[in-house]
């Protein structure tokens, strides 16, 4: 555990996966903004020592915030935060500048303005660069300069810091009065089966980090992450908490367990009779095409047999998962357990994004779904907070 001697705050915080990576790499959270009232209890929960304000950002009074923080203007180590990236997705059915979300990058820098921090973070959607032709990363940028914040861009892909699956995140960081360093944007660890699909470079400049010849291949793999959790059936609950099954076999493993006093939120959703018909024809790393015809959506049944590859997947064993989204719903990804005939679970699905076993969410099975799916993987926000913390210590 690092000693968290650098201060932050976290805007549209979510559940705090971003604030629980930034902890890890030792920044400690001083106060946090979500407008879900759900989404800012598992973030009250688990970072006890932070102020929570549930809340339109809109309505928060910035400089009211840092007076009631005790902390002058230009005293914060860093202002992190994600506001919603939905209207910059590239999955996104319409993305325009009409999307009154898209508009809420004005509020972070409202707080930029106020706190004047040392160094800041912003993470988004891959999609955020090629959204109107890279207009609006230009504003965000031209923004943080006007602020008298030298910022750069790259975009990181998660497995390539052990995170065990197909997650790619944008991260524009800042640092006041300065120009950004290269080293502040982590090197990969690992080389990982990861290909973007999405531009990759930005005013001519490649933004992709990808790994040298020298890190490792060894990327972390769907078993490794949840291969040491209870077997469940289709459905069933169990008890709320729930004991290990073994003794860790990795070392992804023993670090998911560090502070946890039992397996919370392990419930296998229950599946439509359909769903578990279907599910019966899918080996490991297989998907839609392997079920007959005649149990296929109507939909799917005119579908090539090339498209939609992930959907009703299987995932392997020794490979990665497919990006965790919001719902863990098989009809749009591979999320049916590699031996068991079921989908994943809440822990599961926060496993594959690196959250540890002491973080427990709240609300209904569906809102921590959504949670653990918006969330940015804590060990990939960790690999930044550590490369930003060597950056600020320096200029301490």
């Amino acid at each position: 555990m690092t000693n968290n001697n650098l201060t932050m705050i976290d805007l549209f915080a979510g559940a705090g996966g971003l604030s629980e990576g930034l902890s890890e790499a030792g920044f400690h959270s001083l106060f946090a903004s979500e407008i879900m009232p759900v989404y800012a209890a598992t973030y009250q929960k688990n970072h006890p020592s932070a102020r929570v304000l549930t809340a339109d950002i809109r309505s928060i009074d910035a400089n009211q915030i840092r007076e009631e923080l005790g902390i002058e203007r230009g005293e914060l180590d860093l202002l992190a935060g994600g506001p919603p990236c939905q209207g910059f997705s590239i999955n996104a059915p319409v993305r325009s500048v009409l999307d009154q979300r898209n508009h809420l990058f004005k509020e972070y820098l409202r707080f930029v303005d106020a706190f004047a921090p040392r160094a800041i973070l912003i993470e988004n959607v891959p999609g955020l660069v090629s959204f109107e032709h890279g207009a609006t990363l230009h504003a965000i940028l031209n923004a943080l300069a006007e602020l008298g914040y030298g910022a750069d861009v790259r975009i990181l892909g998660a497995a390539y810091y052990g995170v065990p699956q197909m997650r790619w995140r944008t991260i524009i960081l800042g640092l006041r009065g300065k120009n950004l360093p290269s080293l502040a944007f982590p090197e990969p660890l690992y080389h990982a089966p990861v290909k973007p699909n999405f531009t990759t470079t930005f005013d001519g400049q490649l933004l992709v980090k990808l790994p040298s010849p020298e890190a490792s291949a060894k990327f972390t793999t769907v078993q490794e992450a949840i291969g040491d959790l209870p077997p469940l059936k289709c459905g069933e609950r169990g008890a709320e908490v729930k004991e290990y099954i073994c003794e860790p076999m990795c070392d992804y493993q023993k670090r998911a367990r560090i502070g946890s006093c039992g397996i919370y939120n392990h419930e296998a959703p229950r599946l439509s009779k359909e769903n578990q018909e279907r599910l019966k024809y899918i080996k490991p790393g297989g998907n839609w095409t392997d079920i007959p015809d005649e149990l296929l959506p109507k939909g799917m049944k005119r579908a090539r047999k090339s498209d939609h590859t992930k959907r009703y997947g299987r995932v392997t064993p020794d490979g990665l998962a497919s990006t965790i989204l919001t719902k863990c719903d098989p009809h749009w990804g591979a999320y049916f357990h590699y031996n068991q005939d079921r989908s994943f679970t809440v822990r599961e699905a926060a496993r594959l994004q690196s959250f540890p076993d002491h973080f427990i969410f709240t609300g209904t099975q569906g809102q921590q779904f959504a949670q653990v799916g918006n969330a940015v993987p804590p060990l990939l926000a960790e690999a930044v907070g550590l490369a930003l913390k060597s950056i600020l210590e320096e200029g301490s």
